[in-house]
């Protein structure tokens, strides 16, 4: 698929940046999908619509390639389920409950006024006086906490892992742009090109061959490599220009 879409590509004289802006696809998803690398979409639906979006772009038949696409990786389209009609009786009957996340929300904005009037007139103490009974002042924080949401567990945090399950019988380099802009190239170990230009302060490009990946990075301090998923830092330092081979198996600098 990706051949097919970078032959038609260069058949109707577009550059990949012609393309990212006709589709509004970045670059590097444009580059990965022409390297049949379709991790970087974000999920088979993503990549369906760049498929053919990219396919109307440079000519291709992009419905083809989706089925191809489908025939590869096992996917189907989403079909949505057809949503069942909703009872008139249960309606009417929800109408007649109260409306609690409303009440808590008034709640809460009052308590934050009765708050930002004391502030305002200089009143620092943490009780409100009425007649001779003294009143605590609601707290903001114990009034939120009677929210349902706010006992719920909080959302894991997004994996950090630089290159997801890098396969061990092949060379996997991502090159990040980390702290400033450097020229990087990169090619295979054939030595066909797979990258040269600038790669701009917080961009990245992965690179995977069976054999090798051949790196030569302009500002080695302002990109920092991972190669077959370990972490190796920055390139080199400030302004030095460096020339990089990596192979499977555990980093071995060339």
């Amino acid at each position: 698929m990706g051949r097919v879409l970078a032959e038609a590509r260069l058949a109707a004289g577009l550059t990949v940046d012609e393309v990212s802006t006709a589709t509004r696809v970045r670059v590097p998803i444009v580059h990965a999908i022409e390297e049949d690398e379709f991790a970087r979409c974000g999920g088979d639906f993503y990549a369906r619509g760049h498929i053919r979006a990219i396919a109307r772009a440079v000519g291709a038949d992009g419905d083809s390639l989706v089925a191809r696409y489908d025939e590869i990786h096992g996917t189907e389209p989403v079909v949505l389920a057809t949503v069942p009609s909703i009872d008139a009786r249960r309606i009417r009957a929800d109408r007649g409950r109260p409306n609690w996340t409303a009440a808590m929300v008034v709640a809460i904005l009052a308590v934050v006024a009765l708050i930002g009037f004391n502030l305002v007139t200089g009143k620092r103490g943490a009780e409100v006086t009425a007649g001779s009974a003294s009143v605590p002042l609601p707290s903001v924080a114990a009034a939120i906490s009677a929210s349902p949401s706010a006992n719920q567990p909080p959302a894991p945090a997004p994996s950090a892992a630089p290159i997801a399950a890098a396969p061990a019988d092949k060379v996997t380099v991502k090159v990040v742009a980390d702290s400033g802009t450097s020229w990087v190239s990169a090619s295979d170990g054939d030595g066909k090109s797979l990258f040269q230009d600038d790669l701009s302060q917080g961009a990245d490009q992965t690179f995977t061959d069976p054999k090798q990946i051949k790196l030569v990075i302009g500002n080695a301090a302002a990109v920092h490599l991972y190669v077959n998923g370990k972490d190796l830092g920055p390139a080199g330092k400030d302004g030095q220009v460096v020339h990089l081979t990596y192979t499977p198996g555990d980093p071995q600098t060339g």
